[in-house]
């Protein structure tokens, strides 16, 4: 795909997004949603997700049988191609479950009253700057373009301060516009649009999640210049967000979908690469189009892949011990009200006028629903299976 194809098609999709992100342009789909709840108060899970390894837990929960065994019918999930694409179906109600990213929940929930809200975390870390191989220092992409997923996703606001470390300014600039020195033009792309956009010089990097920066190393497009949960300890990146309808007026099943997530996430700790090839165009379902080789170097990576990132700089904290992807479902208040805070700070195109009147300890209490996922957790045998304090606290850790 060309690049003026590639930003073409994701500015429309950005422009449809933010539409829907406001009160009123997501009251047309409310509508939908709540016809559908009507017409189908027992609706099975649907779920709704992107080809990232972000959604491992829902697709290895379908594909394992785990809805079923909780007692409750599961429909084959559904594969979209854009951020936009995954919250337009879940607002119309087509799907109930989805994986979204962090900061996308607090702009459906604040920025367009969305009757939705967290209920788990899907993974921690799995994602990655990825930059041309030619680029060893973060300075260099001064006067350069690097693609994000989305405004609203927790790699923008990594790599805003990464760059603002390095004395680099981010950016919004149209395609083609004159760049300072000290300037970085941000560009939102999907995930499957980076590698291609990299490879013909038309970006010089990427922050997105993976398996697309193992693509990248492994078609030697690109190279890993840092992990973003070498920056942010264990941050989450997508989370389980689900209707408050269901939670409220299914409490039994909204129990019984978070109990399969929290069964997936312990299942795929300790079958790594297992999953990779349950995820792969290779397995049975066929749930995403990455070779098998690509999602093990994320999920199960050979025992020296570590030494190397350690070498290149790509991992900086080594006393971290982080895994390039990890799987734990609590969701941290502590993570949401520091997101909510640096979310304040962060260049973001379109609607964030609301975000100035967001406290971010109230954001915290009122954006996440964590009943189902304790019970889940306390389920399996507690908080040590998933290496987590007993008490569900944690202090957030940030170093570039």
């Amino acid at each position: 795909m060309c690049m003026d194809d590639c930003c073409s098609s994701s500015r429309r999709d950005f422009l449809k997004a933010s539409a829907l992100f406001t009160a009123a342009g997501a009251l047309p789909l409310l509508a939908s949603l709540q016809a559908r709840a009507a017409a189908e108060p027992d609706a099975p899970v649907r779920i709704g997700y992107l080809p990232i390894t972000d959604a491992t837990p829902l697709l290895v929960a379908h594909n394992n049988g785990l809805f079923e065994a909780e007692g409750i019918k599961a429909e084959r999930p559904v594969l979209l191609r854009s951020w936009a694409q995954v919250i337009e179906a879940f607002i119309s109600g087509q799907v109930n479950v989805i994986h979204l990213l962090s900061p996308m929940t607090v702009w459906a929930r604040y920025g367009s009253k969305v009757p939705a809200k967290v209920v788990a975390w899907n993974h921690v870390g799995g994602s990655g700057l990825t930059v041309a191989p030619d680029i060893d220092d973060l300075r260099q992409l001064g006067g350069k373009t690097v693609a994000i997923p989305f405004w609203y996703s927790i790699h923008n606001v990594v790599l805003q301060q990464m760059l603002a470390d390095s004395g680099l300014a981010p950016v919004s600039r149209p395609a083609g516009a004159a760049l300072a020195v000290n300037e970085v033009n941000l560009l939102v792309l999907p995930p499957s649009d980076m590698p291609p956009a990299l490879a013909s010089k038309r970006i010089a990097g990427y922050i997105v999640a993976e398996p697309f920066n193992a693509l990248a190393e492994n078609l030697k497009v690109g190279r890993v210049q840092r992990f973003t949960g070498d920056v942010w300890r264990n941050h989450a990146c997508c989370v389980v967000f689900m209707h408050e309808r269901d939670l409220n007026d299914r409490p039994d099943w909204s129990q019984k979908v978070v109990n399969a997530i929290v069964k997936a996430q312990q299942w795929t700790r300790q079958h790594r690469a297992e999953a990779a090839a349950l995820l792969s165009k290779a397995g049975p379902n066929r749930y995403t189009p990455h070779e098998p080789a690509v999602l093990n170097k994320v999920l199960a990576p050979a025992a020296g892949d570590r030494a190397g990132y350690v070498a290149s700089g790509a991992i900086q904290h080594q006393q971290w011990d982080e895994k390039r992807i990890d799987f734990q479902p609590y969701p941290f208040p502590s993570y949401t009200e520091e997101l909510v805070k640096r979310l304040k700070n962060t260049l973001i195109e379109g609607p964030s006028d609301f975000l100035a009147a967001l406290d971010p300890a109230q954001t915290a209490r009122d954006l996440v629903d964590d009943r189902f996922v304790r019970n889940a957790i306390a389920a399996v045998g507690g908080p040590s299976v998933f290496g987590i304090a007993d008490s569900f606290e944690r202090s957030e850790e940030f170093a570039v």
